[in-house]
C-alpha cells in the first residue's frame, strides 16, 4: 500500500495524533512512516501502531506522498531543513505541516521551496482528543490541503484558521491556556481545603465544577456573563465570592497573562 503520512518526530504530541489518525481510519497502519532518532520509541511505534519506523528524516519525505508532519524541537529545524534540502522537488511536493512552536510561515517555506505549507499550534488537550488547534496557510495551498489539514486536526479536537499574525496571540491563549485553566482547579480545590474539605473530596469538586461549566457554555452556547448571572442570586454566597475575586483582580490578571505570554511568543520568534 501507498506511503501517505510522514510523521518526523515520535514524541508525546506526534504520537496522540498519530493514534488517533489510526484509530479513526482516516489513515491505515500501512499507509504511514514514523522517523524517530531513539531505537526504544522506534520499537514503540511499530509494536503499537504496526507502522513502518525509520531514523532516516530523507526516507519519510521521500515516501509519504500526502502528508508530512513535523513534530520535533524547534531548535532541530534547522538541521532536519539541511539535511533535506537536496531532496525537495516540485515534483513531489507532499503537504508540510508544522507544530513547531515559534517557526513562522517565511523560515518553512525558505526550507521547503514552492511547497504547500501549513503552520498550526495545537495545545495539550490535544493529547486526549479535545484540544483546539489554530492553522494558518501558506503561499502554495490550496483547498485541498486546507481539507487534509482540517481532518488532520479534528483527529484531536477542534481546528480554527488564524492569519500567522495572530499565532503568537493563539500561543498566549489556547496554547498556554491550559496552564491557566490547571492553576484555577488547583486555586478552587485550596480554597475547599481552607474552608474545611478533605483535599480528595474538594479536587474532584473542583475538576467536575471546571469541566461541567466548560460543557454547559459549549453545549448551550450562551454568553459566560449570563451564565454568571443565572448563578448569581441577590446577597447570595456567588456574589460575596465574585465580589472578592474582583477585588483580587481576578478577570485582570487572566487578561494581562495571556498578553504577557503572548508578547514572550513574540519576543521567542524572533
Amino acid at each position: 500500500m501507498t506511503i501517505k503520512f510522514g510523521l518526523i518526530g515520535g514524541g508525546v504530541m506526534g504520537e496522540s495524533l498519530l493514534s488517533r489518525l489510526i484509530a479513526r481510519e482516516i489513515y491505515h497502519p500501512s499507509e504511514v512512516i514514523v522517523s524517530e532518532p531513539l531505537s526504544a520509541r522506534q520499537g514503540f511505534f511499530q509494536q503499537q501502531y504496526d507502522v513502518t519506523v525509520t531514523a532516516d528524516n530523507r526516507l519519510v519525505f521521500e515516501q509519504a506522498k500526502e502528508v508530512v508532519f513535523l513534530a520535533v524541537k524547534p531548535q532541530v529545524f534547522s538541521a532536519i531543513a539541511q539535511e533535506l534540502a537536496d531532496i525537495i522537488t516540485t515534483e513531489h511536493s507532499p503537504l508540510v505541516i508544522s507544530i513547531l512552536a515559534g517557526v513562522p510561515l517565511s523560515q518553512l517555506e525558505a526550507a521547503f521551496v514552492q511547497l504547500p505549507v501549513i503552520r498550526a499550534m495545537p495545545n495539550t488537550p490535544a493529547t486526549v482528543g479535545a484540544g483546539i488547534t489554530a492553522i494558518s496557510l501558506g503561499a502554495y495551498t490550496n483547498v485541498k490541503h486546507h481539507q487534509i489539514a482540517q481532518q488532520v486536526f479534528s483527529a484531536v479536537g477542534e481546528v480554527v484558521e488564524v492569519s500567522e499574525t495572530l499565532m503568537d496571540a493563539v500561543t498566549g491563549l489556547s496554547g498556554s491556556g491550559p496552564a491557566y485553566v490547571a492553576l484555577l482547579v488547583e486555586a478552587l480545590a485550596d480554597g475547599g481545603v481552607a474552608s474545611g474539605l478533605p483535599r480528595s473530596i474538594a479536587n474532584q469538586l473542583a475538576l467536575q465544577t471546571v469541566l461541567g461549566t466548560a460543557k454547559l457554555l459549549e453545549e448551550t452556547k450562551i454568553h459566560p456573563a449570563e451564565l454568571k448571572d443565572r448563578v448569581t442570586s441577590p446577597g447570595g454566597t456567588t456574589i460575596a465570592g465574585i465580589a472578592q475575586l474582583e477585588r483580587a483582580g481576578f478577570r485582570s490578571a487572566l487578561i494581562e497573562a495571556v498578553k504577557a505570554a503572548t508578547a514572550r511568543s513574540q519576543e521567542l520568534g524572533k
